[in-house]
């Protein structure tokens, strides 16, 4: 879902919490951090004036009343084309740093798999692990799809190395099966 750049408006928090106990600032860091907030100084936060933000600014809202701290969360446009332009680079930017490491997991993900088949680690157990691994990449793939409002340029590359992943555990299953079924050579199943 790609958001019109030309009309973005922002929300940003000035976030203090006290420093003691030390849990409930990195409480609010950690689910202004899980959120997508892009960070612009200390304290200081924005992200794109959309829906899909809402429930995690509700989460930093009530972090921060639990911790003791206060909260000012201004409604926001820059003052000129400019501004606005650069708050969305800076926004974009942070999403293709998160789908770069994405893709560079996808591709442990597969050397894992290639390193099992190559070692003929064909194993239920073995592909269990796998399967947990997949299934993060897809609960990570998911939550970058739907922050990732004005479509960072690695987004692509994500889903087609995500369908890839897809297709190695398919392959690495039917490994697997056919070497619990003692049908290592055989085809089909």
């Amino acid at each position: 879902m790609a958001v019109d750049t030309t009309r973005v408006r922002w929300i940003v928090l000035v976030v203090r919490v006290p420093a003691e106990p030390s849990r409930h600032r990195v409480a609010v860091w950690r689910e202004l951090r899980r959120i997508g907030a892009l960070a612009l100084g200390q304290g200081t936060w924005a992200v794109p004036d959309v829906p899909v933000f809402a429930d995690g600014l509700a989460r930093v809202v009530e972090l921060v009343e639990r911790g003791a701290g206060e909260l000012v969360t201004l409604n926001a446009a820059g003052r000129g084309e400019r501004d606005g332009a650069r708050l969305t680079a800076l926004f974009t930017e942070a999403r293709q740093e998160e789908w770069s490491e994405f893709i560079a997991d996808c591709g442990k993900f597969d050397a894992e798999i290639d390193k099992e088949i190559n070692k003929g680690k064909l194993t239920v157990a073995e592909l269990e692990e796998e399967e947990q691994s997949l299934e993060r990449l897809r609960r990570w793939h998911r939550d970058l799809k739907v922050r990732d409002v004005f479509g960072a340029p690695a987004a692509g590359e994500a889903d087609q190395l995500l369908t890839a992943c897809v297709a190695r555990l398919e392959d690495y299953t039917e490994r697997v099966f056919r070497a619990a079924h003692g049908l290592a050579g055989e085809e089909g199943g």
